[in-house]
């Protein structure tokens, strides 16, 4: 369960180092990764939504117990 999120982490790791923002803007991942910025693909941004709720579901009980949904 601890690497269930690892594939969509790494996916908007790559999404982020194509992004303007990050190539365009010479700005950090990390910096691009909490900013709702108009040069972010919606792609990255969908992303970075699954991932969280991949996170989240790894604190939830229920579904620690079930498991969480891997990529």
């Amino acid at each position: 369960m601890a690497k269930s999120c690892k594939g969509l982490a790494e996916e908007l790791v790559k999404c982020l180092s194509e992004s303007i923002c990050v190539k365009g803007e010479k700005r950090s991942i990390r910096d691009c990764t909490g900013e709702k910025s108009p040069c972010i693909p919606s792609e990255c941004v969908g992303l970075r939504e699954t991932y969280f709720n991949c996170k989240r579901g790894q604190v939830d009980m229920r579904a620690r117990i079930r498991g969480n949904k891997g990529y």
